[in-house]
């Protein structure tokens, strides 16, 4: 173990570099992941999905694949006896689910029926036997036509494919000096994680307890849900994760899979397992993104920003759950790090013949920032304003913190401009500028973009609860247990910091506990980088408690007063201040108070009040082939702020996977379908992850703004560099061909898509960057202005 002296706290483990804990058993395979799970006389489950986007089922023949060897059963809807039920996060009672599709089919891959057998390669087998007779409806994939569509609709008893219409109280006037506008649209992307969704089941019939494996992020969520569905007691269902191979948001509560394999388990009276293949996992996964925005920014002529109007479009996909909230979040944080005078935000969901949309990193905030700061570069351009400057005109002002946005969160604390500026000096901008006019006075055709995104995000949501407790061994080693769920954060190191530091006990003799219904009473689960502020704070007051304990007990078996106790964390041992040699260690503790018939323990529910506003400044640095459009990344530099900074490492470790995803998004990544809604990007050599050899070495720094809002002054990281760094790419290669009369690229800026840009400003047919929003908008305003009831606001969702 390595660590640094911390500066602004000497002599104390917080702040230092510590080696992550958790590693050495993933590295040599010592750590179980659902698929290594021993489980005895298991059956393998392969689902059957619909290779028809939208349509009717007249029949399922499954009597060819109940034939194939080693199948032990095939179930579809009307075996199943599970009836339809909402996933995370329902927004209508008319879009109701059914784990299995029951007389029609809205995306392909959906499934329609689960085989079960010996073995995985069986069960595959036998799924390409089973025959469904569908008759074609006609598919509607864009989110902008389902709006429109009133002939072909996905649930005719909801009468329209609006999943969701948001009307703001605001309706903006624009009284600026100019108006600039833009409609960008932030793609439909996979999820993608390195391990797929998947899920295991085992029924004991005799004592009627469930046990469902899930690599998830939120165990005691899903139990709840599963409940729900299955009509269980909470008390005979035990929620179980193993090791997760990842989850951004994807794997948050209840799939609609983990209901259909705990009914198969209960169903044959075998463990029932269902690890799906990549393919089948980027078809039925939740996808994340996809929103079209129409955004106007009212701006005067010295560079202040006044007014802004966005007309949101989203897309739900086929099912709407809580990818149809998401835009909330992105009204939440419209307001970015700037001032405005007023701000007019609507909003329409659309249901498509698509993958259902969820949470993916970021889940709604990075859509925001992506939204606001390709406008900002944008008025930038046209006015003719440097886009740090006119950043630096606009930012608020430290002294305002906490609050009060035009949207409704309240800003806990801010150092905006400390951010932007550090960004602008780590990244020698000026000299940058100067070598991007050389190669443009030149005539070079690898021409230099930089591309900057300033950006403040919500953590834990509108705050929250969560569990921790300590417990303290005979042997001096201690187990923590918490209700935030660790797939691969570094939850182990960080919380064992956090009781270290009052104990010192060493970090690798302290483990965590974990993702287990039946081990930890309750629990949040992890979602919205709401782990350290919310389950960490849980962690460090539960040990305080135990530490009280412990004083409690020194002072009767050293016969002195409790006040006189101090813990000497570096001897790790607690004994009367002053007299060193009668200290106590932590096994000496731990032996007595279980002699005396209790563990040496302690446990907290924290409750934080309100979220934390993590933010920083993102510059990218990019070269674009002139004649190619490919575009090539340089540099990366992101300063993000997540206050009081724990361990280094693993708040450069999150950087990292942040900006890996966000250029991802930036450059390659878009999930699409075909005008019959087959997708057409539905594996890794169709969809385009970025690996090292797309990706420069980042340049990652931290500055430090406490929040008060917990006692360790920490916000949430795991999001904060996604965010930062897809507008910055994106800012990037726009810049890099500005001096060509471009204004803007969609998203993704692949290289087909660059290059045709280039032609198109080379031949003088750009096209405006703006088209009027649908008129779905209009309808809305006018309905809202004839009724004196509100728009319906989405529930706040936390991812």
């Amino acid at each position: 173990m390595t660590t640094v002296e911390s500066p602004s706290n000497p002599g104390s483990i917080l702040g230092t570099r510590v080696q992550r804990t958790e590693d050495p058993g993933l590295l040599v395979g010592a750590r179980q992941y659902l698929a290594d799970l021993p489980l005895h006389d298991r059956l393998f489950a392969s689902f059957v999905g619909s290779d028809v986007a939208h349509g009717v089922i007249n029949s399922i023949d499954v009597d060819d694949a109940k034939s194939m060897p080693g199948v032990v059963d095939v179930v579809t809807a009307a075996d199943l006896g599970v009836a339809p039920h909402h996933g995370f996060a329902p927004v209508h009672p008319d879009f109701i689910r059914p784990p299995l599709a029951d007389g029609r089919v809205r995306f392909v891959g959906e499934p329609i029926a689960i085989v079960l057998a010996e073995t995985q390669a069986q069960a595959a087998d036998a799924g390409q036997a089973v025959w469904a007779d569908i008759e074609p409806l006609d598919a509607v994939v864009e989110m902008e036509q389902a709006l429109a569509d009133t002939d072909t609709l996905l649930f005719p008893e909801h009468g329209s494919n609006e999943a969701m219409l948001v009307t703001s109280d605001t309706a903006v006037d624009f009284t600026a000096d100019r108006v600039v506008r833009g409609r960008y649209v932030n793609q439909r992307v996979a999820v993608a994680p390195m391990e797929p969704n998947c899920a295991a089941a085992e029924w004991d019939a005799e004592n009627e307890k469930l046990t469902l494996w899930v690599a998830n992020q939120m165990p005691h969520v899903v139990r709840a849900q599963l409940c729900a569905a299955l009509g269980l007691d909470e008390s005979n269902v035990r929620v179980v994760t193993p090791q997760v191979g990842g989850g951004f948001g994807g794997k948050a509560g209840l799939a609609f899979e983990y209901s259909v394999v705990a009914k198969c388990a209960m169903r044959t009276g075998r463990p029932v397992v269902w690890v799906p293949p990549r393919s089948e996992d980027m078809k039925s996964l939740l996808h994340g993104r996809g929103q079209i925005q129409y955004a106007e920014l009212g701006i005067d002529d010295d560079g202040r920003f006044r007014q802004l109007r966005v007309r949101l479009v989203n897309d739900a996909g086929a099912y709407p759950n809580v990818g149809a909230h998401l835009p909330g979040l992105t009204k939440n944080m419209a307001q970015g790090t700037y001032g405005f005078d007023e701000i007019q935000f609507d909003i329409a969901v659309g249901v498509t013949n698509t993958t259902p949309m969820g949470a993916y990193r970021g889940a709604g905030r990075p859509e925001a920032t992506a939204m606001l700061e390709r406008l900002v570069d944008q008025a930038a351009l046209e006015m003719g304003i440097d886009p740090i400057e006119i950043r630096r005109r606009n930012l608020l002002p430290p002294d305002v913190f906490p609050y009060d946005t035009l949207m409704g969160p309240q800003y806990d604390s801010g150092r905006y401009q400390n951010a932007l500026d550090r960004a602008v000096e780590v990244s020698g901008y000026e000299e940058l500028r100067a070598d991007q006019a050389a190669r443009r006075e030149r005539g070079d055709t690898k021409l230099l973009g930089i591309g900057v995104a300033s950006y403040v995000e919500v953590t834990s949501g509108s705050g929250g609860t969560e569990f921790g407790a300590v417990e303290v061994h005979d042997d001096g080693t201690a187990t923590m247990y918490a209700g935030t769920q660790s797939h691969g954060q570094g939850h182990q190191t960080a919380y064992a910091m956090l009781v270290s530091d009052q104990t010192g006990i060493p970090v690798d003799k302290i483990t965590l506990v974990d993702g287990d219904t039946d081990r930890i009473r309750t629990g949040g689960g992890t979602g919205g980088s709401r782990s350290l502020q919310l389950g960490g704070s849980a962690v460090h007051k539960a040990t305080e408690v135990m530490v009280d304990q412990a004083r409690a007990l020194a002072a009767r078996m050293l016969e002195a007063d409790e006040a006189d106790i101090v813990v000497d964390t570096a001897a790790g041992t607690i004994g009367v201040a002053g007299v060193p040699a009668q200290a106590l260690t932590w096994p000496d503790l731990a032996t007595k108070a279980s002699e005396e018939g209790e563990p040496l323990a302690g446990e907290f529910d924290f409750k934080q009040e309100n979220g934390t506003f993590p933010f920083g400044t993102h510059i990218a640095v990019v070269e674009v082939d002139r004649d190619t459009g490919r575009v090539t990344m340089l540099r990366h530099v992101a300063v993000d702020d997540a206050g009081n900074v724990l361990n280094p490492l693993i708040v450069e470790g999150q950087q990292h996977g942040g900006i890996a995803a966000g250029i991802g998004q930036a450059l390659l990544e878009e999930i699409r379908y075909d005008e019959d809604g087959n997708p057409v990007t539905s594996n890794f050599a169709e969809y385009a992850v970025p690996s090292a050899a797309e990706l420069p070495s980042f340049e990652t720094y931290s500055t430090e703004t406490p929040t008060y809002l917990n006692p360790l002054g920490a916000k949430g990281i795991g999001e904060a560099a996604t965010i930062g760094s897809t507008p910055a790419v994106q800012n990037a290669v726009v810049d890099a061909l500005s001096h060509l009369g471009v204004r803007h690229v969609d998203l993704p800026c692949t290289a087909e898509r660059v290059w045709q840009t280039i032609r198109q400003a080379e031949a003088g047919t750009l096209p405006d960057p703006w088209r009027d929003p649908p008129p779905i908008f209009t309808r809305m305003r006018a309905d809202s202005a004839a009724s004196s009831e509100p728009g319906d606001e989405p529930d706040e969702v936390v991812i």
